[in-house]
């Protein structure tokens, strides 16, 4: 009772003789400390908008500008070649300013237009600066005289403490490739995976498209790049994840896992109240622009804008296409626990809940021992299923009254929490604790996450943590930023007592978390089964396999003078081949985040290269020697189409543009849909490690990410995502499908340790005699 009474702001009584008016001293305080953290905050982003907005330059140099400028009418120099005067004669109302006022007020004007030219001339300066990709081609470890006078400007025009989104006017737009180079490009591509026939056939295809429509389409494809910050990054956030109709669950949406050894405490409530404290924080920063930006090399800058969307977002579904909300500044959490969904406060008295506040929250939550109301246990399932019987249920059911009134409650939220009630986590003595895991964060039981938020936490019972992330607004480095701050903060900066809590005192007088109401119809119930049943089906069908490879890692890679990514890929590669007996059409995920609005761009990495080196591997009569050579040959060229898909050279985003110009103008394009409609039988990604170096893994080795993982892209392909984590461990998350008789998560594993051994086995004696050693 005290939290109802606590809750109530002022109460009035009429009398006969008057109004008898009782005000509630805590609710006006925290109601006036709210007001003055409201304005605190938007004083602070509109004063962080300026210093981005004024990049590189700052509001002190405009200050300088015009001592400078005043300077000058004292002295009867006119730097401004006579522009100041012709302020002055044309200024408005002059006849009612005195002629000191009037000089003044126009050397002020002009000094603050040149000081905004001088802004424009540096950002393009900078922005021309970016628009060099040299340094990246150049071989690691060397560095050209012509780079390093080259990033000597950069750092120069760069300014100094730059925040998050100070680049984003300097950052170049992404060029369109010509025709000629992606046709050019692909046709190599395809080239190991086509016989003779096949080839000849899609190079007439090709040739046809390049002299007959690829004209006519690239040129609204360069107007649209002229026009848009980034000719890409709509389209492909649109139709390949919003206008998919199918479910989101496993074949969109990944996952991130907590830490790989440690646990910092088994207390299921604490750990849950650090985390979330420190997504506060991190929320908290990013509102205000004050993380510092990512920079490549230390100094070149990576596009921030996918960041914006992280918090207080939700995938709305429609019946054609779906749309991303995001919302600002929302000060409530929704937490799922055994069929039951509460809304939790994220703030108290203008400040966000401390760690074992929200501990207390959850802890309450995790006590309650109401049943789930009718519906109310699957009702997340609709989240799982395929788009359009969500988009017609949320229509029909969740349209009015307290069905809506929940519904905004978990989509207006800043995250969901699910605290789950069967322990997780990487085990050493149970062989397949990481496939148990990754599985459980990819899909659950279908029903306990709610797939369109941006991101799901989840939280176990014995103290482990994991992210299942909602693909559409942002790619996996994004999460994996805010996933290294949210664990460092928690175990280096909040950490917890002897006995497992959150540090700090508590405020006990907080209410209670709140539970959301529903009145769910038998209709409804059914649709939300049917959604369930569908969502199941896939998830029972999803072969999950993760890999520790502790033989050797990027260290002794490096060693080797070679790629640790290009070594992977062509491991890959040998493996694939050992697996399925075919080369196949391969994945790999790069970033092209150099450029304003960059997401994602296709490396194809079965090349001819990379198939002699296989061929060469699995022939008893090559030689080491010639195999080596072959591996070299294939790991550069690797490297080379890497690099050029991190440069804007790529060749699947140009073709998939082209192919949305060709079905605006009604266009029909054969070479275009056989490109598009060519499956990735093996789709791989890295999951990037250390992106804000805030834990030195090299003094404590057991605080490292176990990455993360997806689902299978192709019904009878794999998908795997590898993480290298610090410089000995390489860990692989394998998926497929048990409905393919062909594939098998497990044996695709033990083909890639095998691989990778073999490779490194060409290298030089000593560097296997350290593998020995270190496998010992």
């Amino acid at each position: 009772m005290a939290e109802a009474h606590q809750a109530v702001g002022f109460q009035f009584t009429v009398r006969p003789d008057g109004v008898d008016l009782k005000l509630s001293q805590e609710v006006i305080k925290n109601i006036y400390l709210s007001g003055v953290t409201a304005w605190k905050k938007r004083a602070i982003q509109f004063k962080n908008g300026v210093l981005a907005g004024v990049y590189p330059a700052s509001p002190s140099s405009w200050l300088i500008v015009v001592i400078a400028m005043m300077s000058s009418l004292y002295i009867r120099v006119d730097p401004s070649l006579g522009m100041i005067d012709a302020i002055k004669e044309n200024l408005p109302h002059r006849d009612y300013l005195s002629a000191q006022t009037r000089a003044v007020l126009s050397a002020i004007l002009f000094a603050t237009g040149l000081w905004l030219f001088l802004i424009y001339l540096l950002r393009y300066t900078l922005k021309a600066l970016l628009s060099y990709h040299g340094w990246i081609f150049e071989s690691h470890g060397k560095m050209s005289t012509s780079t390093k006078l080259w990033l000597s400007l950069v750092k120069m025009f760069s300014g100094r403490r730059p925040l998050l989104y100070s680049f984003q006017a300097s950052l170049p737009r992404l060029p369109v490739p010509s025709v000629d180079d992606t046709i050019q490009r692909y046709l190599e591509s395809v080239r190991p995976l086509l016989d003779t026939k096949q080839y000849n056939q899609m190079e007439i295809l090709a040739n046809d498209f390049k002299e007959s429509k690829a004209a006519q389409l690239q040129r609204y494809l360069i107007l649209k790049s002229w026009w848009a910050t980034n000719y890409v990054s709509d389209w492909w956030e649109e139709y390949i994840y919003l206008r998919s109709r199918s479910p989101i669950m496993v074949n969109s949406n990944f996952y991130i896992m907590d830490l790989l050894y440690m646990t910092p405490t088994h207390r299921q409530a604490a750990r849950a109240g650090n985390v979330v404290h420190a997504m506060l924080q991190y929320r908290r920063k990013l509102e205000r622009g004050e993380h510092a930006p990512l920079r490549a090399l230390g100094t070149v800058p990576m596009c921030s804008t996918q960041m914006e969307r992280m918090f207080n977002t939700t995938r709305i579904p429609g019946i054609e296409t779906d749309v991303v909300q995001h919302l600002t500044d929302r000060k409530h959490l929704l937490v799922y626990h055994k069929g039951r969904f509460f809304q939790v406060w994220l703030y108290t008295g203008g400040r966000h809940l401390l760690p074992g506040e929200l501990e207390t929250q959850f802890q309450r939550i995790l006590n309650d021992t109401s049943e789930p109301q009718p519906g109310e246990l699957k009702l997340a399932a609709l989240t799982a299923g395929s788009r359009v019987p969500w988009a017609r249920a949320r229509i029909k059911y969740f349209g009015q009254g307290v069905n809506k009134a929940s519904l905004d409650a978990i989509e207006s939220a800043a995250f969901f929490l699910t605290l789950d009630d069967e322990p997780q986590g990487y085990d050493p003595a149970k062989t397949r604790s990481l496939d148990s895991y990754a599985k459980s964060l990819l899909h659950g039981k279908c029903y306990d996450r709610w797939f369109d938020k941006s991101f799901n936490l989840i939280s176990y019972p014995n103290g482990k943590m994991g992210i299942n992330a909602e693909h559409s607004w942002a790619d996996a480095p994004i999460v994996g930023h805010m996933w290294e701050y949210v664990l460092a903060t928690d175990c280096f900066h909040l950490g917890y007592t002897e006995e497992g809590h959150c540090k700090g005192d508590v405020n006990k007088g907080l209410p209670c978390p709140s539970r959301l109401q529903w009145q769910i119809p038998a209709e409804c119930q059914e649709a939300i089964e049917k959604s369930y049943l569908s969502g199941k089906q896939i998830a029972d069908d999803v072969d999950f396999h993760g890999c520790l490879f502790t033989e050797f890692g990027k260290g002794l890679i490096k060693k080797c003078r070679t790629s640790p990514d290009a070594f992977i890929q062509l491991a890959l590669q040998l493996a694939q081949f050992r697996d399925q007996g075919v080369f196949c059409l391969t994945y790999e995920s790069s970033m092209t985040r150099m450029f304003r609005d960059g997401r994602t761009e296709t490396v194809r990495s079965c090349t001819s290269e990379a198939e002699a080196f296989v061929r060469a591997m699995e022939d008893a009569g090559a030689t080491k020697a010639q195999r080596l050579a072959l591996f070299r040959k294939a790991a550069d060229k690797h490297q080379n189409m890497y690099r050029l898909a991190m440069t804007g050279s790529g060749i699947d985003r140009h073709l998939f543009c082209l192919y949305i110009v060709s079905k605006y103008l009604g266009v029909d394009s054969p070479f275009l849909k056989k490109v598009l409609s060519e499956p990735w039988k093996l789709s791989t990604s890295q999951t990037p490690q250390q992106q804000l170096n805030l834990v030195d893994i090299n003094k404590f080795p057991k605080y490292v990410g176990a990455g993360g993982g997806f689902g299978p892209v192709a019904d009878d392909g794999y998908g795997v995502s590898y993480i290298i984590v610090g410089e000995n461990l390489i860990t692989f998350h394998i998926s497929c499908k048990f409905s393919s008789p062909d594939t098998d998560s497990y044996r695709f594993g033990q083909h890639i340790w095998k691989a990778m051994v073999d490779i490194q086995a060409l290298f030089k004696p000593e560097n296997n005699k350290k593998i020995v050693e270190h496998a010992k």
